[in-house]
């Protein structure tokens, strides 16, 4: 019999419940989408190498597509609650073998990703603060530094975590909301930006590529939803307003960006800063001045840090979610006594981050063009499959149940499938320019994709045949964890 939810996790393999509300949720998620660092390095890439002037249209775009998908997505959270995230639902909706194939998909983009940001924040930490205090020192170091600090913060709790979380999310988004009213009332919007000449000119495919890379992230909702005070309408509602935050400040700064510039101008302004990455800051030092662009510089790396916590914090859930079940060794379920948190997985899921990032820095390989560029291009279009894969099952799965609800349940997350299906299919075919890097071997990181489909699908017939007790509870799991938080939801509300 399993253990019943604690609210300290007194049972030594659960979760904190009740620890989460969706203000708690939503600055988990958006910190891991880091706007500070999405406005300043994808964004710009996107106004470069997208569509130019029209790129604040391409995120209004990726915004409707993805709150398409939450349509369907919200539904779907109100029948399960599991620590599994996505890999839960395309269980529940595909069966378990593709939901292993999405368990797998997940494993690998969240922790290349989380390898990539460790090398990111390495680099900037180094750099920006070699630039303003003289002190130098190598980016592994402050790497090391970082995931240090990270594993201190996630054994406080995700409580605590979010908590810190809040605060870095409203420092980095808030110097970019004076940017650009600064712009709005010195200089003005134009209109010209949101033209369907504007928005269809250069590139519209790499657009919504870049747009939609600045929501990864936000799929994270549901991944707390063990942890969250009455997840069936927590999860949903912290989706939503991800979703909406996300696509609404996007769209502001990088309108106030391409109108500063001059909406026919802004793509070759761009693409002459692509190799200094500079553009947001000159316009900072412009508009704001030395100060606050220094400001600026420094909250970037308080946004990196706090993208390398939250996503750190996703792929520590998949790794403790497998280890529940059984598919990874069990260790790695077992939880911090005093607050829930899933320890040995966030151990484990940082010492492979610093492994991979330390065998890079030992080779002599760049932190930004070989590292970053590597893991963090194949996370994305890992997180993106991902959806996809959950997009489907969620239309699945009310299918099979028959539910009448033909715009929640079946329009509304079809169409946010075929969306995310054409961002998908973007990733691939421009894979090296969302990576940053035509390296061969970078090119050929999509096969893994292929790798995690073939090993999941192994893995599900080997635990039919060899384990049918772990394979069984692949579902009853989750089961059990939705039922119990319901328990728990219906006794809060009486």
């Amino acid at each position: 019999m399993k253990p019943q939810l604690s609210e300290q996790g007194a049972a030594g393999t659960e979760l904190s419940s009740n620890a989460l509300g969706v203000g708690g949720i939503v600055f988990l998620v958006l910190a891991a989408v880091a706007p500070l660092t999405g406005i300043i390095v994808i964004a710009t890439l996107g106004i470069a190498l997208g569509n130019g002037g029209g790129m604040p249209g391409a995120f209004i775009i990726a915004t409707l597509i993805l709150l398409l998908f939450a349509v369907g997505y919200a539904q779907m959270a109100k029948k399960l609650v599991s620590v599994g995230g996505f890999y839960a639902i395309v269980v529940k909706g595909l069966g378990r073998p593709l939901g292993l194939v999405a368990g797998n998909i997940a494993l690998l983009g969240y922790n290349c990703f989380v390898a990539g940001a460790i090398g990111t924040s390495g680099f900037f930490t180094a750099t920006i603060v070699n630039e303003l205090t003289g002190l130098d020192l190598p980016w592994f170091a402050w790497s090391v530094i970082s995931v240090v600090l990270v594993f201190l913060l996630t054994r406080r709790g995700i409580d605590f975590s979010a908590k810190v979380l809040g605060v870095c999310l409203v420092l980095e988004v808030s110097i970019l909301l004076v940017l650009g009213f600064n712009i709005l009332f010195t200089h003005g919007f134009s209109l010209e930006a949101l033209m369907p000449q504007a928005i269809f000119s250069g590139s519209l495919g790499l657009a919504l590529l870049f747009a939609a890379n600045c929501f990864v992230g936000f799929e994270a909702t549901g991944l707390f939803s063990e942890e969250a005070r009455d997840p069936h309408r927590t999860i949903p509602k912290a989706t939503y307003i991800a979703i909406l935050f996300i696509g609404a400040f996007a769209a502001f700064t990088t309108w106030a960006i391409v109108s500063a510039l001059g909406v026919a101008e802004s793509q070759g302004t761009a693409i002459e800063h692509l190799p200094t990455g500079d553009l947001v800051f000159i316009l900072s030092n412009q508009y704001l001045g030395d100060t606050l662009t220094k400001i600026m510089m420094v909250l970037l790396l308080v946004s990196l840090f706090a993208a390398l916590l939250a996503l750190h914090n996703s792929a520590a859930r998949y790794i403790y979610s497998y280890g529940r079940v059984g598919i990874l060794p069990k260790v790695l379920s077992q939880t911090r006594s005093a607050n829930g948190s899933p320890q040995n997985a966030s151990a484990a899921q940082l010492l492979f981050g610093t492994a991979v990032a330390g065998i890079y820095y030992v080779a002599g390989l760049d932190p930004i063009t070989a590292l970053t560029a590597s893991m963090t291009g194949f996370g994305t279009l890992g997180i993106l499959t991902l959806q996809l894969l959950a997009a489907v099952a969620v239309v699945v799965y009310f299918r099979r149940s028959k539910d009448q609800r033909l715009w929640k349940t079946l329009i509304a997350p079809s169409l946010g499938a075929l969306g995310l299906a054409l961002i998908v299919l973007l990733a691939v075919l421009n894979f090296t320019t969302l990576a940053g890097s035509d390296n061969p071997v970078i090119s050929a990181l999509p096969c893994l994709i292929v790798v995690a489909i073939l090993t999941g699908l192994a893995t599900a017939q080997w635990l039919k045949s060899r384990k049918p007790e772990v394979y069984h509870e692949l579902l009853s799991d989750m089961e059990h964890y939705d039922k119990t938080h319901r328990e728990l939801a219906d006794a809060n509300r009486t």
